[in-house]
């Protein structure tokens, strides 16, 4: 007899899964011992990157409620010539407005609130809200015509970090760890932190879904980092428990799981083995992570008096620039209190003033060691502001709505133009006059820059192959590439 037929023969489903258990488990102990052999090559989907990255890494840095593009990036003559007069009717359309000034019985033009200037070779206006900024316009890319369908700060707070305004997809980071995995065995490979901005005070809600994995494997989540003492919930050790006693226990679970995978082949049994592993060694690379005495004075003062202060935004910048140059793939900062619906001649110079040195710092630091080349910083927001007021005009009160037509972000770093402005919009700044750019096409050209074609990436999910640029039709914006 065939010898290959006569041991199937005398296979049993017993030994069958011991085979599969001892192989599981000899992957595992080779990884614990060999980690360099689970580095990123061995956690990238087969086939991927599709084409050379221009870059490695990620750092979103979402401004959460809704930044006014006509306060801070795109000024416009009319905007003057206009000033508390109606806006037309040929301008505003019949587009949604939401149930906050739906009702308002005028909606005259409110130019931004403090003048700004064309800044650096590129001639980019940045208002003077922001005069750090106005120092790297020559590392940034603006794009002024994002548009979204959501009008609302759940939906489009979902819609710019998931690629769906309904909450259960996989975030942004969540699909290029999926696609990359890490270079780092040692931190998780997506990291998220939120601030409390000085403007409104809460701001919008930041839950947690928008790093999640959604329905890919949760082992592609990302991990939110707290502010103080614990950054990372239940990671120290309970009193009387030695680093020691914890290695040893975790072998012993990791065996105990492994044979419950061999079991019922369950994928998140083998993900709980790595979470394990994972908070073991953040045990160490945590607190080296969120030392900071090692930055310079200098370093320290770039980034502004809010450094110092856990959990600040200038705080979680410098955080993130460490994580990145550990190379961490994905970083997402979250920073709340944009919302300005009122008192908008208070709240916004508050909130820039968060962000505006810190932001300005990261840049400059990236750069100034060599990382910006390859990682790329996406400073985005959910949508903009109306032109036009909420509220009576000259009304302490008085603030602007949602926008979602058109606004502003920008991008610097790895793939991308420096120092140049993409899309125009109309003498109001509340329709798109050339180049839109939707949210799934800067979803698209995110991949793109990471050598993926966002195509060619999907994942079966209730019988489709979702995309996180979805079933509609989105295209990379080439125009803004280097």
């Amino acid at each position: 007899m065939n010898p290959i037929e006569e041991r199937l023969l005398h296979l049993t489903r017993r030994s069958v899964l011991g085979d599969i258990s001892r192989g599981i488990g000899s992957i595992a102990l080779g990884s614990l011992l060999h980690p360099e052999l689970a580095s990123a090559s061995a956690t990238m989907l087969p086939g991927f990157p599709h084409f050379a990255p221009k870059a490695k890494r990620v750092l979103c840095l979402f401004q959460s409620g809704g930044m006014s593009h006509v306060d801070l990036f795109d000024d416009k003559p009319m905007l003057h010539k206009h000033a508390g007069k109606e806006i037309p009717p040929s301008v505003k359309g019949t587009q949604r407005l939401t149930g906050m000034t739906s009702g308002q019985s005028a909606y005259p033009v409110v130019p931004p609130l403090k003048g700004g200037k064309l800044c650096g070779k590129s001639g980019t206006w940045i208002s003077d809200l922001l005069p750090h900024m106005q120092t790297i316009a020559d590392d940034i890319c603006v794009v002024k015509t994002l548009n979204t369908e959501a009008i609302n700060h759940d939906p489009g707070i979902t819609f710019m970090n998931t690629g769906s305004q309904l909450p259960g997809y996989a975030s942004m980071g969540a699909w290029v760890i999926y696609g990359l995995g890490t270079e780092n065995a040692s931190l998780p490979a997506f990291i998220a932190m939120v601030s409390q901005g000085t403007g409104k005070n809460p701001g919008q809600p930041i839950f947690s879904r928008l790093w999640g994995s959604g329905f890919l494997p949760s082992s592609h989540q990302g991990v939110g980092l707290r502010p103080g003492r614990n950054p990372v919930l239940y990671l120290e050790n309970p009193p009387g428990v030695e680093r020691d006693q914890r290695r040893a226990m975790l072998d012993d679970l990791a065996k105990l799981n492994h044979l419950r995978a061999a079991e019922l082949e369950d994928p998140e049994t083998l993900t709980r083995i790595q979470a394990y592993e994972m908070a073991f060694k953040m045990q160490t690379s945590v607190p080296d992570l969120t030392d900071i005495s090692s930055e310079s004075k200098d370093t320290l003062e770039a980034y502004g008096p809010d450094v110092h202060k856990p959990g600040s935004y200038a705080a979680n910048c410098l955080l993130a620039r460490r994580l990145l140059e550990r190379d961490v793939r994905f970083v997402q900062l979250f920073h709340r209190g944009w919302d300005q619906h009122i008192a908008i001649a208070r709240q916004l110079p508050n909130q820039c003033h968060d962000i505006d040195q810190p932001t300005t710092a990261l840049i400059k630091d990236l750069k100034q060691r060599g990382l910006l080349k390859d990682t790329l910083v996406v400073f985005a927001t959910e949508f903009g502001r109306t032109v036009f007021s909420q509220g009576k005009l000259d009304d302490p009160a008085m603030g602007r709505d949602h926008h979602g037509r058109c606004f502003s972000i920008w991008l610097a770093g790895g793939g991308v133009q420096p120092g140049i402005t993409y899309g125009a919009t109309d003498d109001f700044c509340y329709n798109i006059a050339e180049n839109p750019v939707h949210i799934r096409d800067l979803h698209a050209t995110i991949l793109h820059c990471l050598g993926i074609d966002h195509t060619r990436f999907t994942h079966k999910f209730r019988g489709l192959n979702v995309r996180l640029t979805g079933v509609e039709e989105s295209h990379v914006v080439k125009g803004i590439l280097a």
